[in-house]
């Protein structure tokens, strides 16, 4: 629930502050057009035009729409590429002083988090008496309840007209039911006591996304987000591990950094910011970092 476009470079603002992403949804092209049994062959001096090798720029934003990516991941990705690493990183610098980057997700995830205390609230004050449900987010992108994950946010970057990019803000909230059988325990609104539909909830959110959307001001209010959102956040102090790929960091979660990271201090006392990754809380991040 939640839609947001902007034309031009701004259109790629995505994930958390320090994280780049999206997919493309755009169509593909082809070299050499007519080539084929009865086209030019091997000799005749007429072949296929070679491709120029694509700029820095070019190759980020080829990594860069297909999913999140922090600057660390993308700039290494860059040299891993044959990017020069001061090239790289003053690629990712530019794209994002440009607008190629915002933390938008942490102004998303507090919009959630208040549309369902809005609900929650309005479904007590219909049936007084009932339990108070307390709400946390869960870093990077999930809204906690009652021990499961109740709600989430993905932003992703697709292409529109004129090859410009946008962002869309997409929100998905359990409200009737909850699936089985996932990594991270799941639990619906039905499920602790807060009958409503799923237009109550949209409603909540869209009044709610204005406000963090204000707030956040394309990424020039993300210290107060970041301050809101760590008020809100679930496990800060508490024991961690994230898993990214096939590595695995455990410590404390210490807090989110101006870029968006997660700092964990780990058992040697190094504090490790981590811009991606599946994470797991108490007992569960015993099982993460199996």
């Amino acid at each position: 629930a939640g839609r947001q476009a902007r034309p031009g470079r701004q259109g790629l603002s995505m994930g958390g502050a320090g994280a780049f992403g999206g997919r493309r949804r755009g169509s593909g092209s082809s070299d050499g057009a007519g080539e084929g049994a009865s086209g030019p062959g091997p000799g005749s001096g007429v072949g296929r035009r070679r491709r120029p090798e694509p700029t820095p720029a070019q190759r980020a934003m080829g990594l860069l729409v297909r999913r999140e990516h922090s600057r660390k991941e993308l700039a290494r990705k860059l040299e891993a590429r044959g990017v020069d690493g001061d090239e790289a990183e003053g690629t990712v610098a530019r794209m994002a002083e440009a607008g190629w980057q915002d933390d938008a997700r942490f102004a998303a995830g507090l919009a959630l988090e208040a549309a369902l205390r809005t609900v929650s609230l309005e479904a007590r004050m219909r049936s007084p008496g009932s339990e108070n449900v307390t709400f946390h987010l869960k870093w990077p992108n999930d809204v906690l309840a009652g021990g499961g994950k109740l709600a989430g946010v993905l932003l992703e970057a697709e292409t529109v007209a004129q090859g410009r990019l946008a962002v869309v803000v997409g929100t998905g909230a359990n409200v009737a039911a909850a699936p089985e059988g996932m990594p991270y325990p799941a639990i619906s609104l039905r499920d602790i006591g807060i009958d409503i539909g799923a237009e109550d909830l949209f409603r909540a959110l869209t009044e709610a996304w204005a406000e963090f959307r204000a707030i956040w001001d394309k990424g020039r209010g993300f210290g107060e987000i970041r301050r809101l959102w760590l008020e809100r956040a679930a496990g800060v102090g508490q024991h961690v591990s994230i898993r990214s790929d096939s590595s695995t960091i455990s410590g404390l979660f210490d807090t989110i950094d101006k870029d968006g990271c997660l700092i964990v201090v780990t058992s040697d006392g190094r504090r490790v910011a981590v811009s991606a990754g599946d994470v797991y809380f108490g007992a569960a991040a015993s099982v993460g970092a199996t």
